[in-house]
């Protein structure tokens, strides 16, 4: 089902064209990595050898709180392969505080961290190309944590670097419990969390990027808009 037939797009919360070192002065990483602007757009790419595993991997966190039902929208460009891409999204500590509070263990890139730290979270896997069974079957994965719950599933239509143009326009939306993700207004999944299978509802918080080495991707035109449902459905 299109997007179009179930969420309107209302205010336009937060908007950052992601293409100088100004954009992401407030940005958070956690882990190692280089940021650069070559293309005036945001390139990532592991500082560490990938022979070190989880380590070399990173998360680049938008330092804004949001609230619940947004939608965000971003463009993304995979540059080299392996690796695999992750949009966490309603990311907060396990008792409701703020992603970024001190008491909070500290967090490296490392991907256990993230799901069975002290936070909980969404995380949309998307260009998945870093194991044998992912480059061979490409899939777009939504996980929830605390745990790590695969909750949905669903066709990836980006072709590998070889082919790919870009630039892809993601989207995720989240109204409650109600969550679809499209690429280039392809609808990928749409899940509908009841709130008790896999955890309590997760519901405002922050988002951030996450790569696995030895990825380069490029990203621009990040938007959050708050979100409505329409009510004839």
């Amino acid at each position: 089902m299109d997007w179009n037939e179930i969420f309107l797009l209302e205010e336009l919360l937060y908007q950052n064209p992601l293409s100088d070192e100004k954009d992401v002065r407030d940005f958070k990483m956690e882990g190692q990595a280089a940021v650069s602007f070559p293309r005036n757009r945001l390139r990532m790419e592991n500082k560490l050898d990938p022979k070190l595993g989880q380590k070399s991997n990173f998360v680049y966190w938008c330092p804004i709180e949001f609230p619940d039902n947004i939608a965000i929208t971003w463009d993304f460009w995979p540059i080299h392969e392996p690796g695999l891409c992750i949009l966490f999204f309603a990311a907060k500590g396990i008792r409701g505080e703020d992603l970024f509070d001190s008491g909070l263990s500290v967090r490296s890139g490392v991907y256990d961290q993230y799901h069975h730290g002290d936070i909980d979270a969404f995380h949309v896997s998307y260009f998945r190309r870093k194991e044998e069974e992912e480059r061979s079957f490409h899939t777009c994965n939504l996980r929830k944590s605390y745990g790590f719950h695969l909750v949905s599933q669903g066709g990836d239509p980006i072709p590998s670097v070889a082919d790919a143009k870009g630039p892809y326009r993601m989207k995720l939306f989240k109204w409650g419990c109600d969550i679809l993700f499209t690429i280039n207004d392809l609808t990928v999944w749409h899940w509908i969390d009841d709130g008790k299978t896999f955890g309590k509802p997760l519901t405002g918080g922050k988002i951030g990027f996450r790569q696995m080495a030895p990825l380069i991707a490029e990203y621009a035109n990040l938007t959050v808009y708050s979100l409505s449902k329409k009510q004839s459905l």
